[in-house]
């Protein structure tokens, strides 16, 4: 792809026909309407935005103007950064009003836009990231794009104004050029909606054999996590190598797992006061993050710190930031509630506070001593508790120190624990008086999904059946309150987003895909089957809105009017995809229920992407999980009532694999295997498999060791 060149202008000067600073044409800025904080956040900016919305598209097929799209999300440094540099500039402004129409998204409200366009960069050749910045024609078709762009020129980047000077004079005077490499783009974006099958093939053991054995190659043996800088979580893979793990015995597997997993938690991308992970590390040793905080990270490492600690319950430190996570998320993420008590998660914390990134998170030695002091700790306990969290003069980024216990060995002993507990309380209780970063309150329907299955694995785990009660209210919060007009196929729609009683965008695959998964693990939890008629009716949704025929799940519904391709979400980034979770939701529906349309969905979606599998299976890491689910998961059922049951009940939720999903006998349905032979009034668990269900185990000893011998999911 050649992009259409760019004549760089000096600074401060406008191509033919733009308007002098300050004169800007009427409009106005358009977004102190909408209820997403990112755009909130530039709602007095001079430049004349607009939401992305039908009123702004057909803004720019009347008037001829390219669209200048800007995507990013609130708590992203960068976003702020080119905003205060170049969206909050007169000089800037003025350029932006006088030859493009302005359009800003927030990227978490619609994940489906964001996808579009930046695949689009990738297209051009270019490494995403955010704020993405994408020019488009009046038909909202990509010609060109980036990423942030700095005020001047720097970083071997054209500066943003040279860069608006640019791309105007190239859309007015090398027209066909600007339209070559719009069709090119848009040729190859139709590529995102078909699916890439390999005749007479579905994904299976062999794409989880390369995937494993790629994915070990590429292990930083040291750090964990994959090799190099900057480090992501990235969970879905090490999720995938927790359950290779269970599938083949390959302790290189699971060590992986384990060493990343500790690393991180011991590094200073965790938040070692307040509890919660960062969204990344910038370096290779998980120290210095970008002090980004998201509800998804959480959800996917709280669930990873479940699976290892079922299987290492001795292990402290398993429980220690499992405990905290869940503190930090009651304690700041629990979004507005409702008059019913529901409530769900809000999105993101953001990096900066006081317009500096990592400001409210890192300590001196000066500052943290006179605290620690204040708090009663004798001066040997404040060098013990400085040097644990490596607060050491001069700090260990940018002249300050970032909390962390990279450099332990071991586990702490009682006394020592306790001493670092007082201290991180005091430090905690004063860093709370600082001025607080950002918080983005949206409740989205797709995180929520993922934390409230996080959630409900993590109670059992540890012990914590008050983090199901925390599930259960954001679970109904989104059932309720963000539910959709109407129904779909028979099966209830959800909304993509809510904030402050203000209903969003319709619901995606993801969300109806992840919601699903949390019903499911809700009813696992509780034994309550209620749930699975959620999951079933939310899996009917996505046959009715998103389904299509090559047997793979569109991300935006049917009905969308505002997207230029309707592309397939499969393979997994920060999240997990949609196709992803949608397959792996209807393998534990098969599960439960016997019911062929599900089989039948997960092996379509499994089928369409065999091909795609087969050249990059990391890239399918849960559609991988979704199908060692499908072919080696299996139903718990428990009959009787009383203290016996529920102690099966919790042996089977604290297993330390995937794909089992619990139900009580009473309620299954009649093409359950199960539904006949595990009947009755005696506690007892029926471990039920390929259609067929054990002998009735008695004691929760015997159903937990059923599950680890059978050394899979």
């Amino acid at each position: 792809m050649t992009a259409a060149p760019i004549e760089p202008r000096p600074p401060g000067t406008f191509a033919p026909g733009a308007s002098p600073p300050g004169a800007f044409p009427p409009g106005g800025n358009r977004l102190s309407g909408e209820t997403s904080p990112y755009l909130l956040q530039h709602a007095d900016n001079p430049v004349h935005w607009r939401p992305w919305n039908e009123a702004a598209l057909a803004e720019a097929r009347t008037t001829g103007k390219p669209i200048l799209l800007s995507v990013g999300y609130a708590a992203c440094h960068w976003c702020h950064v080119m905003a205060h540099e170049s969206f909050e500039d007169a000089e800037t402004a003025a350029l932006m009003n006088a030859h493009f129409v302005n359009i800003k998204v927030d990227r978490e409200e619609r994940p489906d836009i964001d996808a579009i366009y930046m695949h689009a960069l990738h297209i051009l050749g270019e490494q995403g990231g955010w704020p993405l910045t994408m020019f488009l024609t009046p038909g909202a078709e990509p010609f060109w794009g980036g990423t942030y762009f700095p005020p001047e020129p720097r970083y071997g980047r054209p500066s943003f104004r040279q860069v608006l000077a640019g791309i105007a004079r190239a859309y007015t005077e090398e027209g066909e050029k600007v339209a070559r490499n719009a069709a090119s783009i848009r040729d190859a974006l139709a590529e995102l909606g078909r699916a890439r099958p390999a005749e007479g093939a579905t994904i299976g053991p062999a794409h989880m054999d390369a995937a494993r054995a790629a994915l070990l190659r590429g292990l930083d043996q040291k750090e964990g996590g994959l090799q190099g800088a900057p480090k992501f979580p990235q969970p879905s893979l090490f999720r995938l190598l927790w359950n290779e793990w269970r599938r083949t015995g390959d302790a290189a597997a699971r060590a992986a797992v384990t060493l990343t997993l500790r690393r991180m938690s011991q590094g200073g991308i965790y938040d070692h006061l307040g509890g919660g992970f960062a969204r990344y590390s910038t370096d290779a040793v998980w120290l210095v993050p970008h002090f980004e905080k998201m509800l998804y990270d959480n959800a996917q490492i709280l669930e990873l710190l479940a699976l290892v600690g079922a299987e290492e319950p001795a292990s402290p430190l398993w429980r220690a930031r499992a405990e905290e996570t869940v503190a930090w998320l009651s304690r700041e993420m629990i979004a507005d509630a409702a008059d019913d008590g529901s409530a769900g998660f809000a999105s993101t914390q953001d990096a900066d506070s006081e317009g500096e990134e990592g400001k409210f998170a890192v300590w001196t030695t000066e500052e943290a001593g006179r605290v620690l002091a204040a708090a009663g700790l004798s001066s040997s306990d404040i060098d013990t508790f400085l040097a644990a969290y490596d607060i050491r003069p001069g700090g260990n980024w940018e002249g300050h120190a970032i909390p962390n216990r990279s450099h332990a060995t071991g586990d702490d002993d009682d006394a020592r624990a306790a001493l670092l507990a007082r201290g991180r309380a005091a430090l905690l209780a004063h860093r709370q008086r600082r001025v607080q970063p950002g918080r983005d309150d949206k409740v989205l329907a797709d995180w929520n999904g993922m934390m409230i299955a996080a959630l409900c694995r993590a109670a059992h785990v540890f012990g914590h059946p008050e983090w199901i009660e925390i599930a259960a209210r954001a679970f109904r919060f989104v059932a309720v309150h963000m539910k959709a007009d109407g129904t779909a196929g028979g099966g209830s729609r959800l909304l993509h987003a809510w904030r402050r009683g203000v209903r969003g965008p319709a619901g995606m695959l993801a969300d109806h895909a992840a919601m699903a998964k949390a019903a499911i693990a809700l009813a696992s939890a509780t034994g309550d089957a209620a749930y699975l008629d959620d999951a079933k009716a939310w899996v009917r949704a996505c046959h009715a809105l998103f389904a299509d025929a090559d047997g793979a799940f569109f991300t935006t519904a049917a009905d969308a009017t505002d997207v230029i391709v309707r592309a397939k979400d499969v393979t997994d980034g920060a999240v997990p995809s949609g196709n992803g979770m949608l397959a792996e939701a209807c393998a534990l529906l098969w599960h439960a229920t016997g019911d062929a349309l599900h089989r039948a969905t997960a092996e379509g979606i499994l089928a369409a992407y065999a091909g795609g599998a087969a050249e990059q299976p990391w890239s399918f890491a849960n559609l991988l999980v979704a199908a060692d689910i499908l072919d080696r998961g299996a139903s718990v059922v428990i009959t009787g009532d009383g203290q016996a049951a529920d102690a099966l009940l919790a042996a089977a939720n604290a297993a330390s694999g995937l794909g089992v999903v619990i139900q009580r006998g009473g309620a299954l349905p009649s093409s359950h295997p199960g539904a006949a032979a595990t009947q009755g009034e005696v506690a007892a668990a029926h471990v039920c498999t390929q259609g067929v269900c054990g002998l009735p185990l008695a004691d929760a000893a015997a159903l937990r060791h059923a599950l680890a011998a059978r050394g899979s999911t």
